[in-house]
């Protein structure tokens, strides 16, 4: 059990940390200087971000409730 306790947090971890630097750099593409967008691929970029981030939250939440569930 301790095992696979481990194995999640190291690879959680790393994931974390590679969608914490993607979204940083999704950031960079603000500079107006470099780059032309519209309020419109703004609003996509992050419904887009929500929504997965929403699915992935809903997928812990329900393996939570499915683990409490006793006959």
């Amino acid at each position: 059990m301790d095992d696979r306790k481990s194995k999640f947090k190291k690879l959680a971890e790393k994931r974390v940390n590679n969608t914490l630097k993607c979204i940083q750099l999704i950031g960079n593409l603000s500079n107006k200087c470099n780059y032309e967008y519209s309020q419109d691929d703004v609003n996509a970029i992050f419904k887009a971000i929500k929504q997965e981030l929403h699915i992935a939250e809903s997928r812990f939440k329900s393996n939570q409730k499915n683990s409490k569930f006793k006959l």
